[in-house]
């Protein structure tokens, strides 16, 4: 079937958009402050033009069709697109009256937010911002179901994936853009065992471990790097949490794995002794992601350069010292 696409109503597309959205026609339609009748019909010239039954009932709402499916991305950014051509954000951080909704990890959150809210408070009073724990590598359903406008934290397999979809000429529905590099230590409590000899591979294998994971997984990229060397560590408790991390190292022989720059914000540097890791693992990199929602991208642009600037004030003000020792 051929399309004539001069023919075709672009308002179609604004309602399909938002019954993909909504998965109603009743939510949808209140979204557009028009009528379900007018939604339906909408829907069905669609279904017309495009020879696809596009939406099945199920339940209280609709589910897509393959075909429905397939258009709803190429279509929704075309319509950001436009609207951001045809309305262009103004933002104003000194007048702008809005909250970002940003996920991240706690260590994150000590990295950006202390030097963030003298920021926000001087140069955008009228901006909020609410965290929301960071509990996956990968954020992305997150951002789609709109539970939170940005993400921060470390996502390789998310990049990994994106890199290559931008490559073989797919869709790409997410931005991203790297705020800071951190560097991860191995950290026990001053008296440990291991304290006061070398950090070496063999007795950081043979310790009890502590692990955080966000999702609960007991498998992090410590263990990859161990895997890849064909050795592995007895992980024997694992905390979603780093600064639950560091309280229960400073009273246990437990061994874990911190952020450098984050162990002086936990208040227990004092009580906690610091290593180098005695085998290579990749740099881990903060890298803000967000759905090219549009059309916002001042705004973004001006949050991503602000936690930017944040991170910096944190570097700036040191991080912790590694003692060395044999």
């Amino acid at each position: 079937m051929s399309l004539n696409f001069r023919s075709l109503d672009l308002n179609l597309l604004r309602v399909f958009d938002e019954v993909m959205s909504e998965r109603s026609l009743t939510r949808a339609a209140h979204k557009l402050s028009i009528t379900q009748p007018a939604v339906s019909n909408a829907m069905r010239r669609l279904r017309e033009v495009l020879g696809d039954e596009l939406l099945v009932r199920q339940g209280q709402g609709v589910e897509p069709t393959p075909r429905a499916q397939a258009l709803w991305p190429v279509i929704r950014e075309a319509l950001q697109h436009l609207e951001g051509a045809l309305a262009p954000d103004e933002f104003d951080p000194e007048t702008a009256a809005t909250t970002f909704v940003i996920a991240m990890a706690d260590a994150t959150a000590a990295t950006l937010i202390p030097p963030l809210y003298p920021i926000l408070a001087r140069e955008a009073p009228g901006l909020g911002i609410r965290l929301l724990p960071l509990t996956t590598r990968d954020p992305r359903s997150l951002l789609d179901d709109g539970e939170a406008d940005m993400a921060v934290g470390y996502f390789p397999a998310v990049l990994a994936d994106l890199t290559a979809r931008a490559q073989a000429g797919g869709l790409v529905a997410f931005d991203s853009r790297r705020l800071y590099e951190g560097e991860y230590l191995c950290v026990m409590r001053k008296g440990h065992p291991l304290a006061h000899v070398p950090l070496t591979l063999d007795n950081y294998c043979a310790a009890r471990h502590m692990l955080v994971s966000f999702s609960g997984r007991s498998f992090g990229f410590i263990d990859e790097a161990l895997a890849s060397l064909g050795r592995s560590r007895e992980v024997v408790l694992t905390v979603n949490q780093f600064f639950t991390a560091a309280r229960v190292v400073i009273n246990s022989d437990l061994l874990t794995i911190l952020p450098r720059h984050f162990v002086p914000v936990t208040g227990m540097s004092e009580q906690l002794e610091l290593r180098d890791l005695p085998f290579d693992v990749t740099p881990v990199h903060v890298d803000a992601l967000w759905r090219r929602r549009g059309p916002h991208p001042q705004a973004y642009d001006w949050l991503l350069k602000t936690l930017t600037r944040s991170a910096e004030i944190t570097f700036a003000n040191g991080s912790a010292q590694v003692t060395h020792h044999g």
